[in-house]
Parts: structure tokens; C-alpha cells; sequence
């Protein structure tokens, strides 16, 4: 649970104490830093918020109670984790019923200490967890309703409801700005998995060690400026989907990297050595022939049929003109109110010329 995206503040009068969970925390990764009394404690305040704050209830002047007040109106979210003699146990309990996180006695046992913070720190991801959760459910409120009445887009949207209540794996297929990803995100949204995030990643746009460090994370250090420890979109996908968008551009030996981990949900990050369990559904689209690429060798064999569970193919929209009129007063109507325009028609002329074009950069160039 360490890691330098967490911040501890150490608020203890004894310069022995101070110092040596300092450094205690320091070499478990966080972010650390001390004061000496509550007038420095807030001082740092000041600069920068804490996740968790370590408070000794008995100091010179204002003493750990009425700083943990203090601490709490500033910030409740704070977790305060107070530290008190033997004697003073029945102050820290009333410290608990003000709001602090618990307590621990000193001498200080530094293992109880530390599981102390890590679940002061995993109780700070649920609640950020939770909000991302509500920011999530609110992006797919607003998520583009796919825009069709012809035979292959209902076709399209049959499959998309058949498929998203299961946790199958999802291949899209079809010509660049077909709406390959708007798909994607209909199968998210009306999947089990919807209140988790989708998670989209452009296997086209970077080369193979960005994208092996932007899927899989790296730990600080694993190589030159890696300066601390990385998430990778896998972990960032727990619970969710998983979307790779032009996974035909996928090198060989990323896609032997992918398959372990599609068939075991378990990875390790770049330079480290804990294996990290996930649980996401996956969702690829291609505007490349996958079955041609397999059989010139561009693609392996056993990756394909990996991901090619279950198909969707986006049809061209030469290939769905009835859609051309009413996806094309979606966008007039969307692009008014965003510029501020009152543009409420499309003459007649103009939409015969919209519906005999045949639109090969597709809904994109629409």
C-alpha cells in the first residue's frame, strides 16, 4: 500500500520519535514530513494537504486534541492517527469520538504503527475510489448515443445488447471513424461492469516500450527517468473494461504479454516483482484483416482467437445512407448549441449531396 502519491505529516514534540518514524516511513515509500508542534503542523497544512497524520495528544501549548480539531475542520478527510501514553488512553478514545482515526501507545510498536497507516491509507482509496465511481457514472450519462434506424446499425445494436450481459471478450471490427469506440462504451454502459471505468488505450499510437509501460505500469527506479512508481492502465481497468483500439498494430512480443494476462488476470509492473491480480472484461477494435494479418504471420495465431470471441462488425456508412440525414441533424443540432448558433435545418439540395457521397472517412467525416 506504500507509495509516494501518499503523504504522511508526524506532529511529536520528542526529536527521537519524530526522526525515527520519519525515516521508518520514508524507507517504506511515502512522502514524509514532521513538525515539532502545532504551530508548525499547521504551517504545513498550509502548503500542502496530508492523507494521514500522526499526532502525539501530549505537546507544549496547544496540545494534540485541540490540534486535531483544528486538523479536522481544515480537512475532514484527513485520517489522524493519535499517539498518547498509557495514561492518557482515555483521552485518545475521546479523540476517536471527535473524528481521529485511532490510536496507538507509545513505546511505539513500528509493525502496528504501520498497519495502522495502511488502513488509514486503504480507507482513503475507497473514498477516492468513490468518487471516481460517481464521476464515471456521470460520464456515462453523457456518453453519444449511437445515432441509427438502418438494418446494419440495428443489427449492430442487437448484438451490443445480446453481448454486454455477458463478460465475453468483444472484437470490433471495421474502416477507420466507423464508430468503432462508441460502441465500445454502449457495451460498457449497459454491462454489469458500467459503474467501474472503461478504459481506453491507443495501441497505435505508441511505440512498443511506451505502450508495454503505459499498459502494465513500472515501479520507481525500473528505468531511466522512472522516478516513481506508475499505474499502469490494467490496474487503472480493475473492474471495469479494458479497450484496445487498434490492437492490430500490437508488436509480437506485446501480444504474447497481453495473452498471459487475459488468461491468468495477473501481471507484474516493469521492474518489479509482486504479482498484481485484476479482474476487467476486454473490448478490441481493429480496422485491419486480423485473420490475413495471422496467416501472412504479422499477428499470432493464438492472440486472435484470444480476443475474437465474439465479433462486431461497424458497417460503413455508404453502406447505411438512411443514417446519413438523421446522423447529420445530430451533429447540426450538437454543434449549434455548443457554438451558440441558431442553425436549426439543412436544405434539401445540400442533404442529397450528403446522401449521395460516399463518405470514406465515414461518421468521422460526417
Amino acid at each position: 500500500m506504500s507509495s509516494p502519491e501518499f503523504s504522511i505529516l508526524i506532529v511529536d514534540d520528542e526529536f527521537s520519535v519524530r526522526d525515527s518514524l520519519l525515516n521508518w516511513f520514508r524507507k517504506d515509500g511515502y512522502q514524509v514530513r514532521a513538525a515539532a508542534n502545532a504551530t508548525e503542523a499547521l504551517r504545513a497544512l498550509q502548503d500542502r494537504s496530508f492523507d494521514v497524520i500522526l499526532l502525539d495528544i501530549k505537546m507544549p501549548g496547544m496540545d494534540g486534541m485541540e490540534l486535531q480539531e483544528r486538523i479536522h475542520k481544515i480537512n475532514p478527510k484527513i485520517a489522524v492517527i493519535m499517539i498518547t501514553a498509557f495514561a492518557t488512553v482515555e483521552t485518545a478514545v475521546q479523540a476517536l469520538k471527535q473524528g481521529a482515526f485511532d490510536y496507538v501507545t507509545k513505546p511505539i510498536d513500528p509493525d502496528e504503527l504501520s498497519h495502522l497507516v495502511r488502513r488509514a491509507l486503504e480507507q482513503r482509496r475507497l473514498e477516492q475510489e468513490n468518487v471516481q465511481l460517481r464521476e464515471t457514472i456521470d460520464e456515462l450519462v453523457s456518453v453519444d448515443t449511437i445515432v441509427g434506424e438502418s438494418p446494419p446499425m440495428q443489427k449492430v445494436m442487437e448484438l451490443i445488447q445480446h453481448v454486454a450481459k455477458t463478460d465475453a471478450t468483444v472484437l470490433i471490427l471495421g474502416e477507420s471513424g466507423t464508430g468503432k469506440e462508441l460502441i465500445a462504451r454502449a457495451i460498457h454502459a449497459t454491462s454489469q461492469r458500467r459503474y467501474f471505468p472503461i478504459v481506453p488505450v491507443n495501441c497505435g499510437a505508441l511505440p512498443e516500450s511506451l505502450l508495454e509501460s503505459e499498459l502494465f505500469g513500472h515501479e520507481r527506479g525500473a528505468f531511466t527517468g522512472a522516478q516513481h512508481r506508475r499505474k499502469g492502465k490494467l490496474e487503472m481497468a480493475n473492474g471495469g473494461t479494458l479497450f484496445l483500439d487498434e490492437v492490430g498494430a500490437i508488436s509480437a512480443k506485446m501480444q504474447v504479454d497481453l495473452l498471459r494476462v487475459l488468461d491468468t488476470k495477473e501481471f507484474t509492473r516493469i521492474g518489479g516483482s509482486r504479482q498484481i491480480q485484476v479482474d476487467f472484461r476486454t473490448i478490441c477494435a481493429t480496422n485491419e484483416d486480423l485473420q490475413k494479418a495471422v496467416a501472412d504471420g504479422r499477428f499470432r495465431e493464438d492472440f486472435f482467437y484470444r480476443i475474437n470471441v465474439f465479433t462486431i462488425e461497424a458497417p460503413p456508412l455508404r453502406a447505411r445512407r438512411s443514417d446519413i440525414a438523421p446522423l447529420a441533424r445530430h451533429f447540426l443540432d450538437r454543434f449549434a448549441r455548443q457554438m451558440d448558433k441558431r442553425i436549426t435545418e439543412i436544405s434539401d439540395n445540400a442533404m442529397q449531396n450528403l446522401e449521395s457521397y460516399d463518405w470514406p472517412g465515414n461518421v468521422r467525416e460526417l
